[in-house]
């Protein structure tokens, strides 16, 4: 099923700003829910994949939702992803809010502290019982990350983590409650389910434990800056066998996943959760700091030798050199596997500019990443 939540509110609706608006699904999952095993996989999508649509041309997955609703987002999703959808959920600002406080706040270890006035204020780090407000705040962070990488990416995580958290609390419930419970939650998601069909599911679900049944993960993607704007591409041959190892009921990455500096779990395999997981190659780790090769590609007289002292004040280990011709317009950081793409993101911030970008067998070099100088640097 496609589990959406859109960035309409009462707020907002009401606001002259946002009048007459199609919200856009600024957040979306891919699940698969298995009664019978007990298992659930929950797979971000990114909100700026670029995807075709069809008589609306190429363009962000978010859009697709203000251009014809739930149904055109799940046609489209279904499409992209080479899966069937069969259901479908959806859920306003002020609709998660209220799950949350009727089911009487949820429990969570938030990874870090976040402060984001962009997303509604601050929450603590720390295991704690967050209300409705506080959730929201978590789920909507994305430039509390800004230091170390893209948003996006921890900002779907984090969603991940509240959604098992608010699992956890409904199917630790007794039956009586649960069925008042999802009969109360039904007034905030819009759905092609029955209230009798959810709670079946819910009832055959009891007993699951999310640390170890509930698998999930990101969307395989790389990036590309195109004409003042980020773009994320689907890795197809990634996708494909994050989606084969769905299908089987498996978790979709082979090994969890946890960013060191921020401690946020990007993906979890049901083993162990999160103390199983290693961070992207890229971090500064037990095996000491990222090694990065920063090439000259523009022609200015010591610009490798500025950029690594950049990157050295970040805690980086770098080495300087020229690449193979003065004439990149772009500055690029080259990373080699897909777990590195958000360290390499971070680079690029550290930099002020530069492209993240998976070798594709063009570079040869030492260490964790290459830095090639544009013309923009």
């Amino acid at each position: 099923m496609l589990l959406m939540g859109t960035d309409g509110s009462s707020d907002r609706e009401a606001s002259e700003e946002y009048a007459g608006d199609q919200f856009r699904s600024d957040s979306m999952m891919l699940v698969r829910v298995d009664p019978q095993g007990k298992k659930v996989a929950m797979v971000s999508l990114h909100r700026d994949t670029l995807v075709d649509m069809g008589e609306y041309g190429q363009n962000k997955l978010n859009a697709a939702h203000a251009f014809g609703g739930a149904a055109f987002t799940v046609e489209t999703v279904s499409k992209m992803a080479g899966v069937p959808i069969t259901h479908y959920a959806e859920i306003n600002f002020d609709g998660f809010k209220d799950i949350v406080d009727a089911l009487g706040g949820v429990e969570v270890d938030v990874p870090m502290e976040i402060d984001d006035e962009d997303a509604g204020g601050q929450v603590d780090q720390g295991l704690q019982t967050l209300s409705g407000d506080q959730a929201l705040i978590l789920c909507r962070a994305r430039h509390a990350y800004d230091e170390f990488g893209d948003g996006d990416r921890y900002r779907a995580a984090n969603q991940r983590l509240v959604l098992s958290a608010i699992a956890k609390k409904l199917l630790s419930s007794d039956l009586a409650t649960m069925a008042n419970t999802v009969s109360a939650l039904a007034n905030y998601v819009t759905t092609d389910f029955e209230i009798a069909d959810i709670l079946s599911i819910a009832q055959s679900m009891r007993g699951l434990d999310p640390e170890k049944d509930i698998y999930t993960a990101m969307e395989p993607t790389t990036s590309s800056y195109v004409d003042g704007g980020w773009y994320e591409y689907l890795d197809k041959q990634a996708w494909k066998t994050m989606m084969e190892r769905v299908e089987q009921g498996l978790s979709p990455t082979e090994e969890a996943l946890v960013d060191e500096a921020s401690g946020t779990v990007l993906a979890t395999t049901g083993e162990g959760g999160a103390e199983q997981g290693t961070a992207p190659s890229g971090s500064a780790t037990s095996k000491g700091p990222a090694k990065v090769t920063v090439q000259n590609g523009n022609g200015t007289v010591g610009a490798s030798s500025v950029a690594a002292e950049q990157l050295e004040a970040q805690g980086y280990q770098v080495d300087t050199g020229n690449a193979d011709n003065f004439d990149y317009a772009q500055t690029i950081v080259v990373f080699k596997r897909d777990d590195q793409e958000n360290e390499a993101k971070k680079i690029a911030n550290a930099l002020g500019v530069g492209k993240a970008q998976l070798d594709d067998g063009r570079y040869t070099f030492d260490g964790d990443f290459l830095v090639v100088l544009g013309s923009d640097w």
